[in-house]
C-alpha cells in the first residue's frame, strides 16, 4: 500500500503526484491529514489571507436540450410547456439587476437546442456588449460543439467568432467526468472528454481563458475522479489557460440517475486532493451552492481559496432539489469567519473590491464611495 503520510509530505513541498499517488490520497480515511497538506499548498500559492468572491448570473437562455442527461433534471423538450427560450426584454432586465447588485459578469448556458445557430449567439453576444459593460464568461464545450455542428463550422471558426462577438471566456461546465466510460452512462448523447478538451484547448490557444469543473459522486470510481484532475492538470502544462478549478457534488434529486449526494466527509477531500494534484491550477473554488455556506467555508481549510458567486440566479442545480441560497453578507462573514479577507474579483481573477480599503476608510472616518 502507497505510504499516504510520505505522500501528503511530498505533495506539500511541491512535488507532482501521479495518478495512483492521488487515488491514494482519495482513498485515505485521514480527512485532516488531507485538509493540512492541502492547506500547505494553498498557503504557498496564496501567501496573502485572502479568499475571493464574485458577483455574478447564471442565465438560462433556454432549457430546451436534445442531451437528455441523465443527471440532469433542468432539461425540457421542444413542445413541452416548460420549455422556453429567453426574451429580450426580460434578458436585459436580468443584466440590469446584476449591475445594480454591483456585479461583474454573466454567465449564459443554456440546453442544447436544435434550432439555434452561430448567428443567434453571435446577435446574443454583441447586442449585449453593445450595451452593457459586463464580462461575459458563458458557452460551455458542449454547447460549443453543439453550435459547430448545427452550424457546419469548426469549433475554432466557432470560438474565434464568439470571441469577437464579445465572448470573454469560458465555464468549465459539461466536464462532469473526464472518462468516457462514465460519460456514457451519464450523458450518452453528449461529447466526449476529448472533445471537452478540444474546445478548452482552442479557446485557450486565441487567447480565452477557462475555467474546468468537476461533477463527482454518482457512478465513477475514486481512480476516474483522479485521472479527471490528471487530465485538466496536463491540458494546464500545455496550454496555461486554466484560471480555476471548481469541483461540485452530484444532485441526485429529480433526475433519472438518482442514488445519494456526495457526503460532505467526500467533499472536502475531494477537495483537498484536488488542491494536492492540480500543482498548476492557481486556484480552487468552493461550491457552496451544492453543500452549503459552511461546509464551503471549511473547505477554506481543505485548499480552497475562492467562495465562488454571490449567484444572483441559479436554476440547473435547484431543479434537483437543492436550493442553498447565500446573501453577500454571509459569504463575507464565512470568510471572515475563517479568518481570511474577503476580496470581491471578476471573471478574470482580478481584483474589483478589496475589503480591508474600505475598513481603514471607515476607521478613519471616510464614508464608503
Amino acid at each position: 500500500m502507497p505510504d499516504v503520510a510520505q505522500i501528503l509530505s511530498r505533495a506539500a513541498q511541491g512535488e507532482r503526484l501521479s495518478l495512483a499517488e492521488g487515488t491514494a490520497l482519495l482513498e485515505s480515511r485521514d480527512l485532516l491529514a488531507l485538509g493540512l497538506a492541502a492547506n500547505q499548498v494553498r498557503q504557498r500559492l496564496h501567501p496573502e489571507p485572502v479568499v475571493t468572491y464574485i458577483i455574478d448570473r447564471n442565465i438560462n437562455y433556454t432549457n430546451i436540450c436534445q442531451c437528455g442527461c441523465r443527471f440532469c433534471a433542468f432539461w425540457r423538450r421542444e413542445g413541452d410547456p416548460q420549455a422556453y427560450v429567453i426574451a429580450e426584454e426580460e434578458l436585459a432586465a436580468k443584466i440590469e439587476e446584476t449591475l445594480k447588485e454591483g456585479g461583474t459578469g454573466i454567465m449564459l448556458q443554456g440546453g442544447l437546442h436544435p434550432g439555434l445557430d452561430l448567428d443567434y449567439y453571435v446577435n446574443l453576444l454583441t447586442s449585449i456588449k453593445s450595451r452593457y459593460d459586463i464580462q461575459l464568461h458563458s458557452l460551455s464545450p458542449p454547447e460549443i460543439v453543439h453550435i459547430a455542428h448545427v452550424s457546419g463550422l469548426s469549433v475554432k471558426e466557432v470560438l474565434s467568432e464568439l470571441h469577437k462577438a464579445g465572448l470573454d471566456s469560458l465555464p468549465g461546465g459539461g466536464a462532469e467526468i473526464l472518462v468516457n466510460r462514465v460519460r456514457r452512462i451519464l450523458s450518452p448523447a453528449k461529447i466526449t472528454w476529448q472533445e471537452w478538451m478540444e474546445v478548452m484547448a482552442c479557446a485557450h490557444d486565441i487567447g480565452m481563458r477557462s475555467t474546468a469543473t468537476m461533477m463527482f459522486g454518482h457512478v465513477e470510481t475514486p481512480e476516474e475522479r483522479v485521472l479527471h484532475m490528471i487530465r485538466v492538470r496536463e491540458q494546464q502544462d500545455r496550454t496555461g489557460g486554466f484560471t480555476a478549478f471548481i469541483p461540485w457534488s452530484f444532485q441526485p434529486g429529480n433526475t433519472a440517475i438518482g442514488g445519494r449526494a456526495a457526503s460532505g466527509v467526500d467533499y472536502l477531500k475531494t477537495m483537498a486532493v484536488a488542491r494536492l494534484v492540480l500543482d498548476n491550477i492557481p486556484n480552487i473554488q468552493v461550491s457552496w451552492v451544492t453543500q452549503g455556506a459552511k461546509t464551503a467555508q471549511v473547505a477554506l481549510a481543505f485548499g480552497a481559496n475562492d467562495f465562488g458567486s454571490l449567484m444572483l440566479e441559479e436554476n440547473v442545480v435547484s431543479a434537483a432539489g437543492v436550493d442553498y441560497r447565500v446573501s453577500l453578507e454571509e459569504i463575507t462573514h464565512c470568510i471572515r469567519e475563517a479568518g481570511f479577507i474577503p476580496v470581491q474579483r471578476d471573471s478574470s481573477y482580478f481584483e474589483v473590491r478589496d475589503l480591508r480599503f474600505e475598513v481603514r476608510r471607515l476607521s478613519l472616518g471616510h464614508s464608503e464611495p
